[in-house]
């Protein structure tokens, strides 16, 4: 039976105080209790997170959540923080499920709140951090709910963290040999460098040298490049024990 609590994403009721409110740490730290108990070892316990009440609350501060007089940095966190949490959200609503590709429109066509606006989660990505911002360190905090993702973390995006938490993340993702995988002089990348290959420099020699700006073992200029099949199974811990 579903969670009735998740309903909420495409009726947008609210319980409590429905004034918009100025984002703060109460959020973030709220965010970080929420995923230390619902993240495992890089997978998301979805039968856990569908009747977490504290997810729902989140939700609805996310929907709610005034930036008008925020910080770029506190509008980027909370934006990677709301794009991660809908997708636990939404997951969680037709769990159990193989894959976020099996649920219709999952991208593209459900319809979120975000600060007082309807987006989809791809608008959310794309309007709200990868256009106004242009960093390429957002494809390895932003988790799509697949395997074939960058491991989700078990806390929070902080303002003041941000900086060393998307270096830390993109460092991690670059030297994941199941991430970017290694054979001699054949590199074969994760098509997120196919599908944003714009983002990072346009051609697969300018996605090189990012690589490179975060590797240990810089990768060979004259490497044969090729890209790997994403991994759209989803990010369930359950399946691991």
């Amino acid at each position: 039976m579903k969670n009735y609590l998740n309903i909420l994403i495409f009726t947008f009721l609210f319980i409590g105080i429905n004034q918009a409110q100025q984002i703060d740490e109460t959020f973030f730290n709220e965010v970080n209790s929420f995923l230390e108990k619902n993240v495992k070892n890089g997978l998301v316990d979805y039968r856990q997170a569908s009747t977490d009440e504290s997810l729902m609350l989140l939700i609805q501060k996310i929907q709610k959540v005034d930036l008008s007089s925020a910080s770029d940095n506190t509008k980027k966190a909370f934006y990677i923080n709301a794009y991660n949490l809908y997708v636990i959200n939404l997951v969680s609503y037709y769990y159990p499920t193989k894959s976020p590709m099996d649920i219709s429109g999952f991208f593209d066509n459900k319809r979120i709140k975000v600060a007082g606006q309807e987006l989809t989660l791809n608008q959310l990505e794309k309007s709200k951090l990868l256009k106004p911002y242009k960093d390429p360190r957002f494809h390895f905090v932003l988790v799509c709910g697949a395997m074939g993702c960058p491991p989700i973390t078990n806390f929070a995006y902080t303002p003041g963290n941000l900086e060393a938490q998307l270096d830390q993340q993109t460092r991690k993702a670059t030297n994941d040999p199941s991430f970017i995988k290694v054979n001699n002089n054949k590199v074969e990348l994760s098509q997120i460098f196919k599908w944003y290959i714009d983002d990072f420099g346009g051609n697969k020699d300018a996605s090189i040298e990012f690589i490179n700006n975060y590797r240990k073992a810089p990768l060979s200029s004259s490497a044969d490049i090729g890209y790997y099949q994403y991994d759209w199974a989803l990010n369930d811990v359950v399946k691991k024990k």
